[in-house]
């Protein structure tokens, strides 16, 4: 921010993935911060007024009584090139839907310092900025969205080994604040215990805390995504159970899409107007596991009853690690050069094959010049039949009805590389990981 010219930037994203921390880290002692809270108009003016007599001792003194008012006088006293940054943005709109109009006045006039404006309500936030009609519009000179991290940053954080580290990105997916808080535990287990399945764990309702950042309700959102987590992946299957026609679903499903927590997956090749064919998957590890092992369990966990619920739910983790794992797979097709061939992002395809019967593969990337396909499975067991997967593997080379006039490649996606194939390359947990930083 430390341009010659003042100018306005914007970073939003959801909660917890280290916006406040990014900020704090960039800005000088100098510089103003004020985090917002969901207080009445009047009152966030008087913490805003008592933060800047910091920086202008008296300041707190004057009464103001009204955004524009404080704004003008703010920055009329606060010496030029400061950096003001006002965090979770959103609470004041909120407050004072204005204050966007308010802002536009000040900055169209000539910002004579640098403000930086945050919030974990996504939709509000792009609202403000991407919508043409919106008063800050065209204003800011950066916008960063703070997105979660890579699966490979999970080893080094949390000091696991690799499989380890897939099981723990599993679980907490790639949200920094939930790796600092399961590292403070001495192992897996009692991170999620007192975390995630403890009634009075620091996420044991973060899912409904998210959805409440950016919908009025929460209602429809959690049911949606209850249903997906849990085996509902089509949308007639959705329909059917929230007893809704499938129109009325296509607008909260496409939320869920924009906000990152729902991803819409099409076989391979296929496009939304060339297919119906579309499954709806959970495309945020924590949300997933919540909505399977907490959520179907609150009214025992209420009782305190955490120990008997986790043992019962360690039984199906293996079943969790595994489409997490498989999802990894796809992700690590765009990253890693097997057969010294730049390869595009993997999708899992599904249809029917040149010898009539019903197939899938888990992975079907091409590469970048179109030539060449790559085809995969990703498998978590513990001990993996190497050589019946290759078998299968051979079977849709002979069938995928895609194929012709391609040179098609084998992979297999294993936690541990406990053998090796001449015809067919294998990644371990170790070099995926590599892969994605």
């Amino acid at each position: 921010m430390r341009k010659k010219e003042a100018s306005l930037a914007v970073v939003y994203g959801r909660r917890r993935c280290g916006k406040s921390r990014l900020l704090q880290e960039v800005i000088s002692k100098n510089d103003m911060y004020f985090l917002c809270d969901q207080s009445e108009a009047a009152l966030q003016i008087k913490q805003f007024s008592d933060e800047v007599s910091v920086f202008i001792p008296g300041f707190n003194e004057a009464e103001y009584p009204s955004w524009n008012a404080l704004l003008s006088a703010l920055f009329r006293q606060l010496p030029k090139n400061r950096t003001i940054v006002i965090d979770e943005f959103p609470y004041m709109v909120h407050s004072t839907p204005a204050l966007p109009s308010i802002l536009q006045k000040f900055i169209d006039q000539g910002l004579t310092h640098n403000l930086i404006i945050c919030g974990s309500s996504q939709k509000m936030m792009q609202g403000m900025l991407l919508d043409s009609k919106a008063p800050l519009y065209g204003r800011a000179t950066e916008i960063l969205k703070i997105q979660t991290l890579p699966a490979g940053w999970c080893k080094k954080a949390l000091e696991l080994n690799s499989i380890s580290s897939i099981e723990a990105y599993s679980i907490w997916g790639g949200v920094p604040r939930y790796w600092e808080l399961a590292h403070t535990f001495k192992n897996s287990s009692d991170a999620v215990k007192n975390l995630a399945f403890d009634r009075n764990g620091v996420l044991h309702n973060e899912p409904r805390g998210l959805l409440l950042d950016d919908m009025r309700s929460a209602v429809q959102p959690h049911s949606l995504l209850s249903l997906i987590a849990n085996g509902c992946h089509r949308l007639s299957e959705i329909a059917g159970r929230v007893g809704k026609p499938a129109a009325n679903l296509s607008r909260p499903l496409e939320n869920l899409i924009e906000l990152g927590y729902v991803k819409r997956e099409l076989p391979w090749g296929e496009s939304t107007r060339s297919t119906k064919r579309s499954l709806y998957k959970i495309n945020d590890p924590y949300i997933q596991f919540w909505y399977r092992f907490i959520q179907p369990n609150r009214s025992l966990l209420e009782r305190d009853l955490v120990e008997e619920v986790y043992r019962e739910c360690t039984k199906h983790f293996p079943h969790h690690y595994g489409e997490v794992w498989e999802s990894l797979a796809r992700e690590s097709t765009a990253r890693l050069k097997l057969y010294n061939t730049a390869w595009k992002l993997g999708s899992r395809w599904w249809g029917t094959g040149l010898d009539k019967k019903k197939m899938k593969i888990d992975i079907v990337a091409e590469s970048f010049d179109g030539k060449q396909l790559l085809l995969g499975e990703a498998k978590w067991e513990k001990n993996i039949n190497f050589k019946a997967v290759h078998s299968k593997l051979e079977r849709c080379r002979e069938n995928i009805p895609f194929g012709k006039g391609k040179k098609i490649h084998l992979a297999i996606w294993a936690p541990q590389r406990k053998s090796e194939m001449k015809s067919t390359y294998i990644i371990d947990a170790e070099q995926l990981l590599a892969s994605l930083v």
